[in-house]
C-alpha cells in the first residue's frame, strides 16, 4: 500500500453545491445494485498531537498516560463512553497476573485510597468498575491527555511504509488525524489491520476463537449468606466459591453456557456474576457480535431469574448493569517485529528488551459447547513458565511507526492465551506509551529508539505517580 501526500487529505468535492454527491453501482439490466461508491471529500487534518493511542482499554490509557507523562502531546480515541475498556465498557471486575511494576502498583494503591479494592496483595483482584472509570478519566485529565470517546477509527493512510494519518468516525462525522506515532490498543487489532499489517485472529488464520463473556453486577440481599458461592480474591484468597455456586446453579434449574460458572465480591451486596459463552464468534463480524450480545443478556436474566426462585439467600437477588460491550478473548493478533509462541511460555524465555516478565497459565476457554462439556477451559498442554514479552512483539512489522498493546500484540494463539490478561496489557501499555514518546521527541520510528533510552523514560515516569 503506497499512498502518496496529499494537501487535501481525500481529495476535492465534486458537488458544485457543496454537499457530499454518492452513485450506486448498478448492473445495466437494472439488477440490484453491486456496490456503492461513495463520493470524494475534503476533511479538516488535526496535527496537534504526538502520540495518536487509539482504544482506551487497560493498555490504551496506561499507553496515553504514560506518553503524556514522558512530555509528548497525546490523544486518545476511544469507542465507548468511558475509559477501561475490558475494565469498564465490559464489566471485567477482577485483575489478573497484575503483580508487575510501575503503573499497574499505582492503579492498585489508587483504587485502595478510594476503597474501591476487594483482596489483598496485588492479584486475583477485584473491584468497582465505577471508580475505576473516574480514576481513569481523572489520571489522563492530569497528565493532559486529549479524550474523545465515541469515536472509532474509520480508516489509516500511509506513505510507503510510514502510518501518518486516520480517519475517525464520530458524532463529529470524518475527521483525519496525523501523528509521528500511533499506537493500536483497540484490543481487536482494527488500526493495525486498516493500515495493511498482516494478522492471525483464533486458533487458525480466522478462528476458532475463544469464546466471548458477557459480565454482569448483581445485588443480593446479604452477600454473608451467600460466602460460600464467592469466588477468593488477592494474594491470600481460597478460590473454593466456583463448586458451591455451581451445585446452587443446578438447584435452580438453570445450566449456564459457561462450564465453570463464577461470583466475584465486589463490594457490600454487590457481587459479579460469570456464567455466559458465546461460541465461535469473531471479533470483527458485528452481526456476530450482535446475535452473541443478544443471546448472552437473554442467558443472564435467565441465570437470576432462576436464582430468585430458590429463596433464601437469593431472595430478590437483582441485576444491576450488564456491560455494553461483551468480553472478547480474541481478536486480530497484528504480525510484529518479534512473534510470541508457545515455546517461549514452556522454555521461560528471556528477553533483552523485556517489557514485562508474565506469569499467567494458558488459559484456553472451550472452543464449543460441546467441548465446554467435557471442560470450560484447559491449557493445552502447555505448562508455562514465567517469560517475558519483548518490545519488538509491540511493533508493527508490516508498517512503520505503528506499536500496538494488549491482546492485539504479536503472537500465537497459545501464547496469546497467557499474556491476554490485563495485568500484562497494563504493563505493555507502559512500555509503548514510552518508546512512542521518545520516537515523536527525535522524530524517528519506534524500532529505531534504543531499549536503554525507554527504559530510563520508564523509570522516570514512575518517579512522577
Amino acid at each position: 500500500m503506497n499512498i502518496p501526500s496529499r494537501r487535501h487529505f481525500l481529495g476535492s468535492l465534486t458537488a458544485a453545491s457543496g454537499l457530499l454527491a454518492a452513485r450506486s453501482l448498478s448492473a445495466a439490466d437494472g439488477s440490484a445494485p453491486q456496490g456503492f461508491l461513495e463520493a470524494a471529500r475534503d476533511l479538516p487534518v488535526h496535527t496537534d498531537a504526538d502520540v495518536i493511542v487509539c482504544g482506551a482499554g487497560p493498555a490504551g490509557v496506561t499507553a496515553a498516560i504514560t506518553a503524556a507523562r514522558a512530555g509528548a502531546k497525546v490523544r486518545l480515541f476511544e469507542v465507548h463512553g468511558a475509559l477501561g475498556g475490558v475494565w469498564t465498557s465490559s464489566l471485567l471486575g477482577y485483575l489478573l497476573d497484575f503483580d508487575k511494576p510501575g503503573f499497574n502498583v499505582e492503579l492498585v494503591r489508587r483504587l485502595r485510597e478510594r476503597d474501591a479494592i476487594n483482596g489483598g496483595g496485588m492479584n486475583g483482584l477485584s473491584y468497582q468498575p465505577e471508580e475505576m472509570k473516574l480514576l481513569l478519566e481523572e489520571l489522563c485529565s492530569a497528565a493532559g491527555v486529549k479524550v474523545q470517546l465515541h469515536t472509532r477509527v474509520a480508516a489509516a493512510y500511509r506513505e510507503g511504509r510510514s502510518l501518518t494519518t486516520i480517519v475517525t468516525e464520530s458524532k463529529s462525522g470524518r475527521q483525519a488525524w496525523k501523528a509521528p506515532v500511533f499506537i493500536d490498543t483497540t484490543g481487536d487489532g482494527d488500526l493495525g489491520a486498516q493500515a495493511g499489517c498482516e494478522f492471525e485472529i483464533g486458533r487458525e488464520k480466522a478462528c476458532p476463537c475463544q469464546p466471548m463473556t458477557m459480565y454482569a453486577l448483581l445485588v443480593v440481599k446479604d452477600v454473608a449468606r451467600i460466602a460460600d458461592c464467592l469466588h477468593g480474591t488477592g494474594d491470600g484468597g481460597r478460590h473454593v466459591g466456583p463448586k458451591a455456586f455451581q451445585e446452587t446453579l443446578k438447584r435452580a434449574g438453570v445450566t449456564p453456557s459457561y462450564g465453570h460458572a463464577c461470583l466475584f465480591p465486589i463490594q457490600g451486596n454487590l457481587v459479579l456474576l460469570m456464567a455466559n459463552h458465546e461460541y465461535g464468534i469473531n471479533a470483527t463480524d458485528a452481526a456476530q457480535v450482535t446475535e452473541a450480545t443478544l443471546r448472552a443478556r437473554g442467558e443472564i436474566h435467565q441465570i437470576v431469574r432462576g436464582l430468585r426462585k430458590l429463596g433464601g439467600p437469593w431472595d430478590g437477588v437483582q441485576v444491576a448493569a450488564t456491560p455494553e460491550q461483551i468480553g472478547v478473548r480474541d481478536g486480530r493478533r497484528i504480525k510484529g517485529r518479534y512473534v510470541m509462541t508457545s515455546e517461549d511460555l514452556v522454555q521461560g524465555s528471556v528477553q533483552p528488551d523485556a517489557v514485562v516478565r508474565a506469569t499467567f497459565p494458558v488459559d484456553i476457554h472451550a472452543l464449543s459447547a460441546e467441548d465446554n462439556k467435557k471442560a470450560a477451559y484447559h491449557n493445552a498442554g502447555v505448562k508455562t513458565k514465567p517469560y517475558d514479552i519483548p518490545l519488538r512483539a509491540l511493533i508493527a512489522r508490516d508498517v512503520d511507526g505503528l506499536m500496538m498493546a494488549g491482546r492485539c500484540i504479536s503472537g500465537d494463539f497459545i501464547a496469546h492465551a497467557s499474556y491476554r490478561v490485563t495485568g500484562n496489557a497494563t504493563a505493555m501499555g507502559e512500555a509503548a506509551g514510552a518508546t512512542a514518546a521518545v520516537a515523536a521527541k527525535n522524530k524517528t520510528a519506534p524500532h529505531d529508539v534504543p531499549w536503554s533510552e525507554v527504559q530510563s523514560v520508564i523509570a522516570k515516569v514512575r518517579e512522577q505517580a
